[in-house]
């Protein structure tokens, strides 16, 4: 098994890879097909500058040609791409699950990143991800994974968790939240089940509570220079930001470890 998680990571590393060039490109009107160029200088990527990972601790994280420093972004992608993958195969899943489930994860990283940089959510990439869950659920229906009586009770779970949601862009005027975490909620609502939908929505407040209070902690002792999107301001309660990863990662945290809140409660 363990060698089989090997082989994942790094294929998982590869696919990070491309994932990188579709997010920097995507909505850009590039191609995918051309070659790879440090963003800085233009001078295009000799073959031993492209491999996942290794490259960029070779090279320090900076172009060879002209030393501008690398965005981590690119590393980052790629080891988080890596381990997810490499995760999936201890789910002991049969090699067709596994393959949907790769792919929802890129799709998912596609959008975590995105929303980072961007503050918003393609409708685009929310349907191709709504569709790979819907097909990967009634896989695991086909296969008898997932009793056909739990369909239903899976969809208006996931409603729910996205209903929520909306009243939260209701009430706030999409202050709190953006409407694209209100589309992105029911996909993720699916694929974690309709058991977890309520453990997935109150670990993306969990999460975001966390993450945002150490980001805030952190800009403030460095007095501004760590910021997110405020160039030259430093983040305070008022800051925006983006609520799809805390969303994708409590998803993910379900999905591998079936963390359930209630048992949190529980006194039985």
């Amino acid at each position: 098994m363990s060698w089989l998680a090997l082989i994942a990571f790094g294929f998982g590393v590869i696919i990070g890879s491309f994932l990188n060039v579709y997010i920097y490109r995507f909505h850009t009107g590039k191609s995918l097909a051309g070659h790879s160029h440090c963003l800085s200088c233009g001078t295009r990527l000799r073959w031993y500058e492209l491999f996942p990972l290794v490259s960029y601790v070779v090279l320090r994280g900076r172009c060879r040609t002209c030393g501008c420093k690398i965005p981590a972004r690119y590393f980052l992608v790629e080891l988080t791409t890596g381990i997810l993958f490499a995760l999936t195969i201890l789910l002991s899943l049969d090699i067709f699950s596994i393959l949907l489930l790769w792919f929802i994860f890129g799709v998912l990283v596609v959008i975590t990143v995105y929303d980072l940089y961007h503050f918003i959510i393609p409708d685009r990439l929310v349907l191709v991800l709504t569709v790979a869950v819907v097909l990967f659920t009634t896989y695991q229906v086909w296969i008898g994974s997932v009793p056909w009586s739990q369909v239903g009770r899976i969809v208006a779970s996931a409603l729910g968790g996205s209903f929520f949601f909306l009243v939260l862009w209701v009430i706030s005027k999409g202050k709190w939240i953006g409407f694209g975490d209100v589309k992105l909620a029911f996909p993720l609502g699916v694929l974690v089940g309709s058991q977890y939908v309520f453990s997935f929505v109150v670990l993306s407040f969990w999460i975001g509570a966390g993450i945002s209070l150490f980001l805030l902690t952190y800009s403030h002792l460095s007095r501004g220079k760590a910021d997110l999107h405020l160039p030259g301001k430093a983040l305070t309660m008022k800051s925006a930001v983006p609520f799809a990863p805390f969303l994708i990662a409590s998803s993910l945290v379900i999905v591998f470890t079936h963390f359930n809140v209630l048992q949190l409660f529980s006194f039985y």
